[in-house]
């Protein structure tokens, strides 16, 4: 996977959801692509533009067939290069906006049309609007919208997850806060994962999924808060190939996630009050008095709201579950470097670490990929075109740790091509002789050059080891065929041939001798 595959994997992910989770049945498939179709878009290299049903097609195909994986694509060339930007265009709607904020996009345009003698598409100013808080919710005047309760009839079709900060622990005589990461499903109110860690970052929100994941399999959906790693690419590539839609709150909207938050209050009022009026705890044991408080006191209450305990709705009611193989969703989780394999220790250094190489990777620039959240013993390799390489494990640069190469194996009976071509020139010598002689003046006015010495020179110039017994049998056959037709053959003519074809292969330089052969016999 190369460095730019993610954004346009998400950016296919995010179009094509409705139809992978079901949610556009498969008799309105084309017309759902119809309308996508009408629409212009940024897409991640910058451009605007609209996605043909054509493609949209060919990516549903290679989702559905491959999964994520199946949407990785090369960046473009033209990727980085300078785009025209419509900067004082899009200030001046955005200040009429602000002078009037109950001004519609038809009046908008109405107004820069004569001012500017253009108007922007009405999706690109609301985006544009909205991004520089032009909005009339923005601006105040829209009213809050209806609330309505999270619902669902099916355990683990919908979990709700967020951190909240914790209790003070003990760390190597330091006091440290934690932050406690919690998922709870949303029909049985059961907590599915709740730890309390030192950080807050996309590193443990991924161990708090994956060990979800790990002991309850996948859900349908994802509600999370909408602070920035809940944003990450790879989140949004691990939750599409699993085929969970992962949903976001509203920014500035606590309300939205009352769920989760009013199980950070009761936590709060029964447990952490608890723990913060007596002596501080380490880490482990924090861990282990949540782990208690949930099995013994929250799973076996009755909630106010469903009327039975967490544990056994959550037991009893119709249960979604989907296995989930941990192996293949931790690789989008995996971290890449670029690394040059060290010439004289023939190894890759990572954090401080040093991994033994293959020798016959000696000198490449090659690309890092391990997991963040294991011991760091092994990586994997791959090429820069994204080709497995193999894999390289952790040494402190002691004797012996590289594979030794394995010594090369004398080459068996090779094709006798520059023998035949010996013996070939030698009989038409002797024919010349018996028959009269050799005719020097004619040819000289022919080809002089033997077959023997054109099929030398043209192996060198192709860089085949050997000469002529580098070349293969029809190989060998094409020139001689190329040899006996044409006359005032030069090694200068055939250097010019190598030096004008698009590429070093026969047919390229046969093509451009022929050319160079036509010139000089017009």
């Amino acid at each position: 996977m190369g460095r730019n595959d993610q954004p346009w994997a998400v950016f296919w992910c995010s179009l094509l959801s409705p139809v992978l989770l079901g949610e556009i049945p498969e008799g309105r498939r084309e017309r759902y692509f119809q309308q996508l179709s009408q629409e212009e878009r940024r897409l991640p290299d910058g451009q605007r533009r609209r996605v043909s049903v054509r493609t949209l097609r060919r990516k549903w195909r290679q989702l559905r067939d491959q999964g994520v994986p199946g949407l990785y694509r090369r960046a473009r060339s033209d990727r980085g290069k300078p785009r025209k930007r419509h900067a004082e265009l899009l200030a001046r709607a955005v200040e009429l906006k602000k002078e009037q904020p109950r001004r519609s996009d038809q009046v908008i345009n109405r107004i820069l049309r004569r001012e500017f003698g253009r108007q922007v598409p009405r999706s690109t100013l609301y985006r544009h609007l909205h991004r520089e808080g032009a909005t009339r919710r923005k601006l105040g005047l829209s009213k809050e919208k209806v609330r309505c309760r999270w619902t669902r009839q099916q355990t683990n079709a919908l979990w709700v997850g967020d951190f909240e900060h914790g209790p003070l622990v003990v760390d190597q005589g330091k006091a440290i806060k934690t932050h406690l990461s919690a998922w709870i499903d949303c029909h049985s109110r059961y907590v599915i994962e709740a730890r309390y860690y030192v950080r807050e970052n996309l590193d443990i929100l991924i161990d708090s999924l994956l060990r979800a994941w790990g002991n309850h399999g996948a859900p349908r959906e994802l509600y999370v808060d909408n602070a920035k790693i809940y944003h990450a690419n790879a989140l949004a590539l691990a939750c599409a190939q699993l085929n969970i839609k992962l949903l976001h709150r509203p920014p500035r909207d606590p309300p939205a996630g009352g769920l989760i938050e009013r199980l950070f209050e009761t936590l709060q009022g029964q447990l952490e009050a608890e723990v913060r009026a007596s002596d501080i705890l380490t880490l482990d044991e924090l861990n282990r008095v949540l782990a208690a408080w949930l099995n013994t006191a929250y799973h076996l209450e009755v909630h106010s709201q469903t009327k039975q305990t967490p544990r056994q709705r959550y037991d009893e009611a119709s249960r979604f579950q989907r296995h989930v193989d941990l192996g293949t969703v931790l690789t989008f989780f995996h971290q890449r470097q670029k690394r040059t394999v060290d010439d004289e220790f023939l190894d890759v250094r990572l954090d401080n670490r040093f991994f033994a190489v293959d020798p016959r990777l000696r000198g490449d620039r090659l690309i890092v990929q391990y997991d963040p959240f294991s011991s760091l013993e092994e990586v994997q390799l791959y090429s820069l075109d994204g080709a497995y390489q193999g894999t390289a494990k952790r040494y402190n640069r002691e004797p012996d740790s590289h594979p030794q190469p394995k010594p090369i194996e004398p080459a068996g009976p090779i094709q006798p091509h520059y023998l035949d071509a010996l013996r070939a020139d030698h009989q038409a010598l002797q024919q010349q002789q018996r028959s009269g002689g050799i005719d020097f003046h004619s040819a000289r006015q022919r080809n002089v050059w033997s077959l023997t010495g054109f099929a030398g020179a043209f192996a060198r110039l192709l860089g085949r080891k050997g000469g002529v017994s580098g070349l293969s049998t029809r190989e060998m056959e094409t020139l001689a065929a190329f040899h006996a037709r044409h006359e005032r053959l030069t090694e200068t003519l055939l250097r010019d041939a190598f030096a004008q074809a698009e590429s070093p292969t026969i047919p390229q330089v046969l093509f451009q001798l022929q050319s160079l052969l036509d010139e000089r016999n017009p």
